[in-house]
């Protein structure tokens, strides 16, 4: 099977505030996760920084790097589906990077720190523990949508909200975007972050997509790699 979609470069953002704007008009709304959800507080996290981990494994904001011209992480509460008193945080985040090769650094990134730190703290008092990720490229696993899918699950726990509870993670990568989504919370899976990662996914594709019959899913990857730590995920430290 070939892919149906090819991230186009000529539709790319190519400039911070281009970037600015294609990410609020693919990242997640209220509307598009539906089941209830509501703006959690905080909803949005500084435009000006993301998240990266430290040595420490915990999670921290910092300048966004070279590499990326734009981010945002938003936050949502869904009421629980399966009679729990605590409602499910939905986390998203939406990167447009410089080129294909640094968003696909981006995600080699990731993979390292799941194996670095199967413990991680996303917050003072949030963390996460027994971490396992997966990663499938186009045509692995059912990913017939994106150029590079990452998966990662374990457990939330949280001082103020209770745990643990089930956690899992969603990213999804189509040329230069990096979309993803992870949901804490419920004794059952009352959402799917994979779900709402779809969705934004579509809504970026519908941006900088071309049909296609044959070949990779997106151009071969800008020779230059960068020299940037990645981050994503949805820590505030530092705000």
């Amino acid at each position: 099977m070939s892919p149906t979609q090819r991230a186009d470069p000529a539709k790319q953002p190519r400039t911070a505030a281009e970037a600015a704007a294609f990410v609020r008009k693919t990242i997640a709304d209220p509307e598009l996760v539906g089941s209830g959800a509501v703006r959690a507080a905080p909803y949005e996290s500084d435009p000006r920084t993301w998240a990266v981990l430290g040595s420490d494994c915990a999670w921290q904001r910092q300048g966004l790097p070279k590499d990326v011209l734009a981010t945002l992480t938003r936050h949502f509460e869904v009421p629980a589906a399966d009679g729990a008193v605590q409602a499910v945080r939905l986390s998203t985040t939406v990167t447009v990077h410089r080129t294909a090769l640094d968003a696909a650094w981006e995600d080699a990134g990731m993979l390292e720190e799941a194996v670095g730190c199967p413990a991680q703290t996303l917050r003072p008092g949030e963390r996460l523990t027994g971490l396992t990720s997966t990663a499938l490229a186009w045509g692995e696993g059912g990913n017939v949508s994106s150029d590079d899918s990452l998966s990662e699950s374990g457990e939330c726990v949280s001082d103020t909200r209770g745990g643990p509870y089930a956690y899992s993670w969603t990213q999804a990568l189509f040329g230069s975007v990096v979309v993803s989504a992870s949901v804490c919370g419920g004794r059952k899976k009352a959402l799917s972050e994979v779900d709402v990662a779809v969705r934004m996914l579509l809504r970026v594709q519908t941006a900088i997509g071309s049909p296609t019959g044959t070949g990779s899913a997106s151009p071969e990857p800008d020779p230059a790699p960068s020299t940037e730590s990645p981050g994503v995920k949805d820590a505030e430290g530092g705000e």
